[in-house]
């Protein structure tokens, strides 16, 4: 069978791997793995979500309200923004990849980051387009900007906090570099990370309706998946100018995200102290491993998210995984993104402290 030739040079993407896998390869018990790989929240959704899940659990053969009207006015509430802002995605990378079909083929060209998150190049390798990334391996919008006069490219990805590397981009900076873009020029700026930004640095949160309302040609994405602990639900959220957000409704399927899933948001949303109590203890870990990187000389790279990145010198980032995995520890070897480097979610206090020693064993000698 013959298919379409630009898959020929797409690589599929790589997911964190799965408790089951540990059990099923090195006979561990499940109860005994610690899966800090796909930067899930470790203390899970707020109970009163998963009550409303159990209390809705017998609705799950009907099809969810596709207008999606509650959930879109608990954001739009959250945000300051009109429903109309908004759009509902299967995770926010549906989202994503609505962007890349509503503009580019063949004859376009999309601007990214040398490193970031896989799916932006996936996705636009499906329709052809010509793909350009940076040289640095943060964000560094000088280059975009070279980068951005030279290609003149349809679509431009910014990812902030940054996936898989955790910086985040201060949004004085963002909005510098928006104020020279041109309106026809699709901008796409992905806050899956940015609850957490927010609370660490005030200075790096950026706000959808002050983005938005400034640059009409600008589409922020938003995710249950991380803070709010709703990564096995997927469900994600766009929020543009009308205009965006007709567009993009265009290509959305029909009940994309389930009864359930649909549930769990609008409850998670009611919630915040559960979020703002899982983010402030991410943090409080997070310090663990920046004291122990200090300890034994190893680079990280500050973060912004829910997980860290650990540069490596002297030891493989692949070894060193498959070493965790040998142990029953996940975490997630980003040397395919040409970084010799680990990511490892934070995880709750007992976690990190079992993760931490095996670190030492491994890469304090």
């Amino acid at each position: 069978m013959k298919f379409n030739a630009v898959l020929d040079s797409i690589k599929s993407y790589e997911a964190g791997k799965p408790i089951e896998l540990v059990v099923r390869e090195y006979g561990i018990d499940p109860r005994d793995v610690i899966k800090l790989a796909s930067n899930e929240n470790p203390y899970g959704a707020s109970p009163r979500v998963i009550q409303k899940i159990a209390d809705l659990a017998p609705t799950a053969s009907i099809y969810p309200d596709d207008s999606f009207f509650e959930l879109k006015e608990g954001l739009a509430g959250q945000y300051g923004v009109a429903s109309e802002n908004i759009i509902i995605g299967a995770g926010s990378d549906q989202i994503l990849e609505f962007a890349v079909h509503a503009v580019l083929n063949e004859n376009e060209s999309v601007l990214m980051n040398s490193i970031t998150f896989a799916m932006y190049e996936i996705y636009a390798k499906a329709t052809g387009a010509k793909i350009v990334k940076t040289s640095s391996v943060h964000h560094d919008l000088d280059e975009f900007y070279e980068l951005y006069k030279k290609e003149k490219p349809k679509l431009i990805f910014i990812c902030t906090p940054n996936n898989p590397t955790g910086e985040a981009i201060k949004n004085a900076d963002l909005t510098a570099f928006l104020d020279k873009i041109d309106p026809e020029t699709l901008v796409v700026v992905d806050g899956a990370y940015m609850e957490y930004a927010a609370l660490k640095d005030p200075a790096c949160h950026v706000e959808p309706k002050a983005l938005i309302q400034t640059y009409s040609n600008v589409l922020y994405t938003g995710t249950f998946s991380k803070a709010y602990g709703l990564g096995g639900m997927r469900v994600g959220y766009g929020i543009g100018m009308p205009e965006i957000i007709t567009t993009l409704h265009k290509l959305r399927p029909p009940f994309n995200i389930t009864t359930l899933t649909l549930a769990a948001a609008i409850e998670a949303l009611k919630d915040n102290a559960f979020v703002r109590g899982c983010i402030e203890r991410n943090f409080e870990e997070m310090a663990r491993y920046e004291t122990f990187a200090q300890k034994i000389g190893l680079e990280y790279i500050p973060s912004y998210t829910n997980f860290i990145t650990l540069v490596l010198k002297e030891h493989d980032s692949k070894k060193v995984a498959q070493q965790l995995l040998e142990q029953g520890v996940i975490i997630r070897d980003i040397s395919s993104y040409g970084i010799n480097a680990i990511r490892i979610t934070i995880g709750k206090k007992e976690q990190n402290t079992i993760v931490l020693r095996k670190l030492e064993e491994i890469l304090g000698s």
